[in-house]
């Protein structure tokens, strides 16, 4: 099983970057982005070296938008990360991946999305699912050696979001995406996944749903 990546944050950034023509290279996927909440997963990375941060991206996105090298890019971009950074607090020191929340939210800047950082002390039925595009966590993972499964874990960045009325897992460590299952079933996987220890959740939306709050619903 490949190591996992990423350092969940302590407090719920909202950073607003300004990457300019740093990922030139990237498509434009444009407004609505097509294939949420219709179909089936048709697109699934599986985990390489510590690049889960990457694979949970372009699951959610259905298509290999995010490079290495871009990614790379955005470490290194002034002045909200660490242009001048020795080693690089966003990355592996190795080169190997293991980006940080602040990559994953820059990344999503670029396409009008952000990655809102849901409060554990909310309960969960406060989802306004209706507003939200789809989630990614970052959970511990237990760390293994070819076969042989380690004492230790590392934080792991993984994908969910809905094809039609279902919930799917896109987990770059699964073989295939798994059915969760309607809002019931999701809500359930959730809390779940936030009960292991150190994880956190953040909340898939466009920009102006972020802006207006509406991600959450009144108590």
């Amino acid at each position: 099983m490949a190591p996992e990546d990423a350092r969940a944050p302590q407090a719920s950034p909202s950073p607003s970057p300004d990457l300019g023509g740093v990922l030139e290279d990237l498509p434009d996927l444009g407004r609505g982005l097509p294939g949420f909440g219709s179909g089936v997963p048709g697109y699934h990375e599986r985990q390489r070296r510590q690049l889960c941060a990457l694979h949970a991206l372009n699951n959610l996105l259905q298509r290999p938008w995010l490079s290495q090298a871009s990614a790379d890019r955005i470490c290194q971009r002034p002045p909200r990360l660490a242009p001048n950074s020795r080693p690089n607090p966003h990355r592996s020191l190795l080169g190997t991946g293991n980006y940080d929340v602040n990559v994953v939210m820059a990344a999503l800047g670029t396409l009008g999305l952000a990655a809102v950082w849901w409060d554990k002390r909310r309960p969960l039925e406060r989802l306004c699912l209706s507003h939200v595009l789809g989630f990614l966590l970052n959970v511990p993972s237990r760390v293994a050696l070819g076969t042989l499964a380690l004492p230790l874990s590392r934080p792991h960045w993984l994908c969910v979001r809905p094809f039609g009325g279902t919930f799917y897992n896109l987990d770059s460590k699964l073989a295939t995406p798994t059915a969760i299952g309607a809002e019931p079933q999701l809500r359930e996987f959730l809390r779940a996944a936030l009960a292991q220890g150190p994880s956190e959740l953040f909340l898939v939306v466009a920009r102006d749903v972020e802006e207006a709050g509406t991600w959450l619903s009144p108590e």
